[in-house]
């Protein structure tokens, strides 16, 4: 078991890193966000899909949410999602495939909707219990790198101060990894793939911001980012801006808002972080029970994350 510590570190640091803004960086990453989205995807406390695109434009825009399928879950009981990739199903259809975990549960699922209706085609829909023992984990992701001589996948999980890392081929799931030391983050999103590692973006507690690169083989490398003003996000969701670049979702469950940053190639303390404004009040809604990504999930997609 690897063992790493994370630590909220102090305000001047703080400062200092703030202070670190390449001009040319900047200039290319407010240009990049300009035109970069997201779709942000929910499940209900009815247990339905809802899914809405953010735009990084000023002021940030966000669209109307759309709710389909409806009554994929038990009502009131996801706790966790992965992110949710899609591909087209021919001759008509797309499906989506992803994770939840149900109280204890952990589990599969699959469904495609007809483009022609947007409805859900009922025979599609296939729920499959994975394990259980998951009513302690904090987060869950999976991870799909596609290259041309291998195709990774990986799936993530927190709990307590254990990060968690399984190799997923098909419904196998082997080699689990764990790594301690990180009892202070608060959640953790994917903002890179890459052949030979996984980075995860974490806040913690206390306020921090650190990246978590988990390679293939050998211990994670931990970067601090920020020092302060990041504990009030209970979700971070992200996505792909320009090439290189991470448009950065921050959902504070407790007051019902969100803001959105465009975030450069990750650099220690040197990352630039532009903050883009507030998501409007209709974003975070009293029915949203867990938020998740929603992307272009096929090989010919070019949808990988290259954050770090």
């Amino acid at each position: 078991m690897k063992r790493l510590r994370i630590a909220a570190g102090t305000v001047c640091a703080a400062m200092v890193a703030a202070a670190v803004v390449p001009g040319t960086a900047h200039a290319a990453l407010v240009q990049a966000s300009a035109a970069c989205s997201l779709t942000l995807g929910t499940v209900t406390v009815q247990g339905d899909h809802k899914f809405q695109t953010i735009t990084a434009t000023s002021p940030v825009t966000a669209g109307q949410p759309v709710v389909r399928p409806k009554g994929l879950f038990p009502v009131d009981q996801v706790r966790l999602a992965s992110s949710l990739g899609w591909e087209p199903d021919p001759p008509a259809a797309m499906i989506s495939r992803g994770y939840v975990t149900i109280v204890n549960d952990l589990y599969s699922f699959s469904y495609a909707i007809d483009n022609s209706t947007g409805e859900l085609d009922p025979g599609s829909y296939q729920k499959t219990k994975v394990g259980g023992g998951w009513i302690h984990q904090t987060y869950l992701e999976q991870s799909t790198f596609y290259g041309p001589n291998r195709t990774r996948t990986n799936t993530y999980a927190l709990q307590g101060d254990v990060v968690t890392r399984w190799t997923v081929e098909g419904s196998a799931w082997r080699n689990k990894a764990t790594y301690s030391g990180f009892s202070a983050v608060k959640t953790m999103v994917l903002i890179s793939q890459t052949a030979g590692y996984d980075t995860f973006l974490a806040n913690t507690r206390g306020g921090a911001l650190y990246t978590i690169r988990i390679p293939v083989t050998g211990a994670p490398v931990v970067k601090k980012v920020r020092t302060s003003t990041w504990q009030t996000f209970e979700t971070l969701i992200a996505d792909r801006c320009g090439k290189q670049s991470t448009l950065l979702l921050g959902i504070d469950k407790d007051t019902r808002t969100a803001y959105l940053y465009a975030v450069s190639h990750a650099n220690g303390t040197a990352t630039v972080i532009k903050g883009l404004g507030k998501v409007g009040n209709q974003l975070v809604a009293p029915e949203d029970k867990t938020y998740f990504r929603y992307f272009a999930g096929s090989s010919e997609a070019d949808d990988l994350l290259y954050g770090e």
